[in-house]
């Protein structure tokens, strides 16, 4: 999923199948897939998410019209504390133009402000390079990123102040706690941060739509569609294509719905634009318990 996951959580590197190559392409989309879409900062949110809840997603990954596999989604919400883990491995025309594998996983509270994560660690390795992130928070604030192996930032990438890492969501928390509010669940912008880049994803509304026969059965429509724009704040380098071709495309979409009983969204499918083809997620099973019990399907270690 992308992540990335501009964020760039799952799945970091791809082969070069253009001039501008696929690892940046193919980190933003698979990021993308991650963070594209919001969660709600209503003063209700806390109030309005189930005491103990059990969600298990799984999405179907396709770019340029080939399956490139699955990513399997947990989230546990106890109280006012959440847990959210995501695996994937990914391969394109079997293994020989790309293969990756991620997982990455975020802890933290629901206030009345929205999500305040404490804990974000990411792990991912593909086309032989490895890395791992661990970031904290504190305040509401990241107060600490570890990244091995550690690279040079560079004197062209744009720095990331401090003042910039305030009141922001890793990219579990931003992709994955959206919750009913009053004003439409497009309507945001999220300040996210993934340990290496800063930036802000803007949803607004663009219509409804009926959900296909193909979705879950538990999920009911329609679902709100949201176009979504990215934006560079730091961390970056501004002459990158790959950032250059997702800020300036209009043609990123998120689909949310609702849960049935609970008061969270959570995206359907995720369509984005590359220079090789659509890239798209699509959710294609879910679990959903209230009592605390984990659901029967386990998400797989990889």
């Amino acid at each position: 999923m992308t992540a990335k996951l501009v964020t760039l959580v799952l799945v970091p590197t791809v082969r070069t199948v253009t001039g501008m190559g696929v690892r940046g392409y193919g980190v933003l989309f698979f990021g993308a897939l991650l963070i594209f879409c919001g969660p709600s900062r209503d003063s209700s949110s806390a109030k309005q998410t189930p005491a103990g809840a059990q969600i298990l997603a799984t999405y179907q990954v396709e770019l340029a019209g080939l399956s490139l596999g699955e990513f399997h989604l947990a989230i546990a919400l106890q109280g006012l504390n959440y847990e959210i883990e995501g695996n994937g491995r990914f391969s394109l025309l079997g293994g020989t133009l790309f293969r990756g594998a991620g997982n990455a996983a975020s802890s933290g509270t629901l206030t009345k402000a929205g999500p305040q994560p404490s804990t974000f660690n990411l792990r991912f390795e593909g086309g032989g390079k490895k890395e791992q992130r661990r970031m904290s928070f504190a305040d509401g604030a990241v107060n600490k990123v570890s990244i091995i192996p550690q690279k040079k930032q560079g004197r062209r990438r744009v720095p990331v102040t401090k003042d910039q890492l305030e009141d922001v969501l890793d990219p579990l928390s931003a992709a994955f706690l959206n919750t009913r509010h009053d004003n439409p669940v497009c309507d945001n912008t999220l300040p996210v941060f993934d340990g290496r880049l800063r930036f802000d994803i803007v949803l607004t509304p663009k219509r409804a739509d009926t959900l296909p026969k193909e979705a879950p059965t538990d999920l009911s429509g329609p679902a709100a569609v949201c176009e979504v724009k990215f934006v560079p704040i730091g961390g970056h380098r501004p002459d990158n294509p790959g950032l250059k071709f997702m800020s300036e495309t209009d043609q990123i979409e998120v689909w949310l719905v609702p849960l049935p009983r609970t008061a969270m969204y959570l995206p359907y499918w995720i369509g984005l634009p590359t220079p090789i083809g659509r890239g798209s997620a699509t959710l294609t099973e879910i679990k959903i318990t209230l009592d605390g019990r984990r659901p029967s399907t386990s998400v797989p270690d990889l």
